[in-house]
């Protein structure tokens, strides 16, 4: 098969290996809509039952839902036979904790059950990027999840933050790779120029970048994925069907969380026509595309349905005609620089 989605692949340098497939927390968190408690862990528990080994969650996803619901499903599993990832730059706060001078993260629910998590009540997000913010937030995640450490903690959405990330967050993780608390350091974004800076100044083990390597963005191939190879920095790649609108171009389509714009649902479009062509669905090349490039290692999805997890062993596995990725590159949809799937 093309890409193998239970192969077990290196990340990072601190002798981390897990499945090349990894299922994402948001979704399960209630992104968007509400998910119940026990849908959320039978899909974790479904991902464990086909093979999938690593599991990315943050205190963002769900407000704290996500750690916990993750935490749940996994409470019987060996510790050591699974990989878990968090994130830190955020930290979940009821409304009475929240402090003068607390920078709040715009994406809270909204008192009529709006924003990005609507089932988060009442509870707040803080932005902390410093020391004791840090030492904070894996002490709350490690509750949360119910384990002693976390296999690889990511700074989260720090392109705003980066000085602090880089003087506060950066040494505190550090710190708990020295203790053992955290096994290995990252760093995760939607932006790709933070990352490549994060790189070229920090000691990272391994970076996530979040829509920008896929069919309708490849911003990340010019400088990150290059500088990432040549350091041997393991990237993860997240938001392949770019929040939902290389899953379906015509339903509602979302690009970074938004509805998106008029030109990319026609971009979206002449990919899935292109696909069409080659007897191959948009998601299934959507879902290849990013790992044919030698700096990737991984894929994570983020679903809330077994059916939609299922997807991915299958896409990764498909046989893709050349043609297909000549016709992308000749009707200008890819850039000529990128590898494509053999």
């Amino acid at each position: 098969m093309p890409f193998d989605p239970f192969q077990v692949v290196d990340v990072g340098h601190a002798g981390l290996r897990t499945t090349r497939l990894g299922l994402g927390g948001a979704s399960i968190a209630g992104l968007y809509d509400p998910v119940t408690e026990a849908d959320a862990i039978a899909l974790v528990q479904h991902a464990w039952s086909i093979g999938v080994r690593s599991f990315d969650v943050a205190p963002l996803y769900g407000y704290g839902a996500a750690e916990r619901r993750v935490g749940l499903a996994l409470a019987g599993c060996d510790r050591g036979s699974y990989v878990i990832s968090t994130k830190v730059g955020r930290l979940v706060r009821e409304p009475d904790a929240v402090r003068e001078g607390d920078e709040l993260d715009e994406q809270r629910p909204g008192e009529g059950g709006d924003g990005l998590y609507p089932g988060a009540a009442d509870r707040r997000i803080v932005f902390d990027y410093s020391f004791d913010g840090v030492m904070c937030s894996v002490e709350e995640s490690l509750d949360r999840l119910g384990v002693d450490h976390v296999d690889i903690a990511y700074l989260h959405d720090a392109d705003r933050h980066l000085v602090q990330a880089i003087d506060g967050a950066y040494p505190a993780l550090v710190r708990l790779r020295e203790q053992g608390v955290v096994r290995s350091i990252g760093a995760g974004m939607v932006r790709s120029a933070p990352l490549a800076r994060l790189v070229r100044e920090t000691d990272m083990d391994v970076v996530m970048i979040a829509g920008r390597y896929t069919l309708l963005d490849q911003e990340a191939a010019e400088e990150l994925l290059p500088l990432c190879e040549a350091r041997g920095v393991s990237v993860m790649v997240a938001g392949v069907m770019n929040s939902g609108v290389l899953a379906n171009p015509v339903a509602a389509p979302r690009l970074d969380y938004a509805p998106a714009p008029r030109d990319v649902v026609e971009r979206a479009a002449r990919l899935a026509a292109a696909c069409e062509r080659h007897g191959v669905t948009l998601r299934t090349a959507a879902i290849q595309f990013p790992l044919a490039h030698p700096a990737v290692t991984g894929l994570i999805a983020g679903v809330r349905t077994a059916a939609h997890l299922d997807e991915y062993p299958v896409a990764m596995g498909a046989a893709i005609a050349p043609g297909l990725w000549d016709e992308l590159r000749s009707e200008r949809l890819i850039s000529d620089l990128v590898p494509t799937p053999a």
